[in-house]
Formats: C-alpha cells, sequence, structure tokens
C-alpha cells in the first residue's frame, strides 16, 4: 500500500514518523506533499519518505491519502486535487470541523474517514476518535485504525458530531491541561520556588494524577475525597474553586470549544 500525507507540518511530520517506526509502510511507499519549496526541501532531510510540491506527481500513485492540512485551506485544496482523485482511494482527514460530506463533495470521493487526533500524537500518547464514510470497507477501516494506533491509541465513534465533540475535549484539551498547569506554576513561584522547581513539582504532580487515575477503578470525584479530609488544605482550595465556579468554566470552555469546531464545518 502507498500513503500520501498531504501536509508537512507537526501533524504530517507525526504520522509519518509513526507509521514508518510501526513498519506499517515502507520508505519508499510513503509520501509527503509540501507545497512550500522551502519546507519541501527541510523534509527531504528528515527522511520521512518520498517528499513531493506537486500533487501531480504523487496524487495518483496512493491508496491512501492522509489530510493533515488547515481546515482553512481545504477549499482550495479541494479545488487543486479532484480532477485527479480516484473513487478506489480512501481519504483520511484530520482537518478540525470539516465534515465528511464537504470532504466526498468537494474531492468526488465516496470513501472518507474523519479523525481528530491531539498534539500528544507527536510522543506516541495521542487519543484520536474517528468515523467513517458508508463506502468504507471493513479492511480499509481496520487499516486505518492499525495507522491511527501508531500515535497513541484512538476509538471508533458512529455519530460523526462525536468528531467535533472529540476536538473539544481531547483535541483543544491538552492546552486547558498546560493553561491549568502554568497557573499553578506561577503560583509556585510566588510561593518561593523557582523556576525548575516549581515545573517538577507540578509536572510530576499531574504525571501522578493522571496515573493514579488510569491505574484504579475509583473515579475522579472518588480520588478528590480521598485527598481532601475535613478542615484540610485539599478542602480550603476545592471549595475556592467551587465559590469562583472553576468546575463550570471549565465546561463552559469545552462548550465553546465545540461551538467553534461547529463553526469551522460551517465556513
Amino acid at each position: 500500500m502507498k500513503i500520501l500525507i498531504i501536509g508537512g507540518g507537526n501533524m504530517g511530520k507525526t504520522y509519518a514518523r509513526s507509521l514508518l517506526r510501526a513498519h506499517l509502510v515502507k520508505p519508499e511507499d510513503l509520501m509527503v506533499l509540501e507545497r512550500s519549496p522551502e519546507q519541501a526541501e527541510k523534509l527531504r532531510g528528515e527522511n520521512i519518505g518520498v517528499v513531493h510540491t506537486d500533487p501531480a506527481h504523487c496524487l495518483n500513485a496512493a491508496d491512501l491519502i492522509i489530510l493533515a492540512v488547515k481546515p482553512q485551506d481545504s477549499s482550495a485544496l479541494f479545488a487543486t486535487l479532484r480532477p485527479s482523485t480516484d473513487p478506489q482511494q480512501v481519504y483520511l482527514s484530520i482537518m478540525a470541523g470539516v465534515t465528511i460530506d464537504t470532504i466526498r463533495k468537494g474531492l468526488g470521493v465516496e470513501k472518507v474517514i474523519r479523525a481528530m487526533p491531539n498534539l500528544p500524537a507527536q510522543i506516541g500518547l495521542g487519543m484520536t476518535s474517528y468515523t467513517a464514510s458508508d463506502a468504507v470497507t471493513r479492511i480499509e477501516l481496520v487499516l486505518v485504525q492499525n495507522l491511527l494506533n501508531t500515535t497513541g491509541k484512538a476509538i471508533y465513534v458512529d455519530n460523526e458530531y462525536a468528531i467535533d465533540a472529540t476536538t473539544a475535549i481531547s483535541g483543544s484539551g491538552p492546552a486547558y491541561v498546560l493553561y491549568f498547569m502554568q497557573a499553578m506554576i506561577e503560583v509556585a513561584q510566588e510561593m518561593g520556588f523557582n523556576a525548575s522547581q516549581a515545573e517538577l513539582l507540578v509536572a510530576q504532580t499531574f504525571r501522578g494524577a493522571v496515573e493514579l487515575q488510569m491505574k484504579n477503578d475509583a473515579s475522579c470525584e472518588e480520588w478528590i475525597r480521598r485527598v481532601s479530609s475535613k478542615g484540610g488544605t485539599t478542602e480550603a482550595a476545592i471549595n475556592s474553586f467551587k465559590a469562583t465556579s472553576v468546575y463550570m468554566d471549565i465546561k463552559n470552555g469545552a462548550k465553546a470549544a465545540l461551538a467553534r469546531a461547529e463553526e469551522l464545518g460551517r465556513e
């Protein structure tokens, strides 16, 4: 199988490296299409497959095409690719908000899989949800699942709406966690720790909390109860969060991300 990745940015390179590392494709069967000649030249030095700048030189040779470009560039991309698409090709899109129907009509193809990965995919700890049009076969779906699993974990969802919801939760989610971490790092420094001490304190605390939650059956709510003692320090902090509606603010932020994902699909 020959795979073409359109877009040589962070996610495009992440998939290229992951596929090669997992030996799912040979280097000579992996192509990357990058429209910027300067960026393409840099990519050629990174040993991530055969790099092209012209779709005419690679699109027809691909069995699976991964669309790893910004959603705002999708219309121009569709116009460029449509004259050369093949109905037997499978298109895997990681463009936020761009629906399967939009891709089908834009490219004139039927086999479309839509996925939403997140940034930790770059280190093999990504979370991706995906869904597919009816024309995609079970074998093709399994192939793509294996591909997505090279960057972390992947789940299939029946409803395309869940892809936009994934964008709001795990797609944008790392930024929410890092936002909270940054606040804790800053307040740690205000309490007297230097920058490196503060970063280590916060990073290891988050890592430990996540491992606790993942390796035990207890819910987040149960762990909070275990950490909190009556009249203690944790209870004081949680009560402060409740008083200032931090919990609802986090939920409202995720809903704002979902609304924006849906807007991108209509633009």
